[in-house]
């Protein structure tokens, strides 16, 4: 089986500086689409939560949306949502019965590529534990298939874009399937601004990172932007610089690149007390414990 990183591992540079862009909630405004209309009717559907699902909704999209997991991939995201709904008083009132992650959490331990692919194969394989979260997430890409369509980039993006485009080499970093990943930039017409689009059959954004610029560019000049905490650890892992876009504020986050913070990564002067305060108004955006255990 040939190896989805290696479009990577093989990538050569072409410009002095490298920006990776995630793509959900960062590039489109598509995170409450996608998980308000695909993933929490799925969830309720396919692990039979339909006597608690208000509180099944609340907790999906706390772990999604609303704190410190948000833009995780999905895999890891359906255990914690699972784990935390069958913690909280209410479900346990009404008795319901919250389906274990022991098979899903096997395999996200030892699986690195976690994506549709991957699990289907280990579905396949005879791993029944795992028929049900294949069910789940079939379903998840049917539905966003069908629904998600015409959801424009923020504004201040395609113009962020041009200007990334003449001075870096660009590349979308996602933990969404690549071929979703493909429709949406394709659809709006902003696939040429990218050299590669990866998504989670790559790896992890960890991955994607190391793979396309690690000892390929000088630190300084390697800029990962991204709307959740996982694109900040993937850029510090790989000793690159992190551009947030704030949730809530993601117009004001764009005008803030385009306007000022790009000039700045061009020019230098990126690095240190500016990187630092961007990094902390972001961090603050985002609670690590639900409401309900605070």
């Amino acid at each position: 089986m040939s190896d989805p990183a290696q479009v990577l591992k093989d990538f050569k540079p072409t410009k002095e500086f490298f920006i990776g862009i995630d793509s959900d909630g960062c590039i489109f405004d598509s995170m409450e689409i996608k998980h308000k209309e695909c993933f929490v009717p799925m969830f309720i559907k396919h692990f039979n939560l339909q006597a608690v699902s208000k509180y099944a909704r609340e907790t999906w999209e706390f772990v999604n949306l609303y704190s410190k997991t948000r833009g995780a991939n999905r895999f890891p995201a359906l255990s914690r949502a699972l784990n935390l709904l069958r913690e909280r008083p209410e479900v346990i009132a009404r008795g319901v019965k919250i389906p274990d992650t022991k098979a899903l959490d096997e395999w996200i331990a030892r699986e690195s590529k976690l994506g549709n692919a991957t699990l289907a194969a280990e579905v396949k394989n005879g791993n029944t534990g795992l028929a049900q979260v294949k069910a789940w997430s079939d379903a998840v890409n049917a539905c966003i298939d069908d629904i998600v369509h015409g959801v424009p980039p923020f504004p201040c993006v395609r113009e962020s874009l041009e200007k990334i485009s003449q001075k870096a080499d660009s590349m979308v970093i996602s933990q969404t399937p690549t071929p979703a990943l493909e429709r949406e930039w394709a659809e709006h017409g902003l696939r040429n601004f990218v050299k590669i689009i990866a998504g989670q059959e790559m790896g992890t954004k960890t991955e994607h990172l190391k793979f396309a610029a690690d000892d390929k560019y000088v630190p300084t000049k390697i800029l990962m932007i991204g709307d959740a905490p996982g694109d900040y650890k993937a850029a510090k892992a790989n000793h690159a610089l992190f551009y947030p876009i704030t949730p809530g504020r993601e117009e004001q986050s764009w005008k803030r690149f385009q306007d000022e913070a790009l000039d700045r990564f061009f020019a230098g002067t990126y690095a240190g007390d500016y990187e630092a305060k961007l990094v902390k108004e972001f961090d603050a955006s985002l609670p690590e414990k639900p409401t309900w255990q605070v």
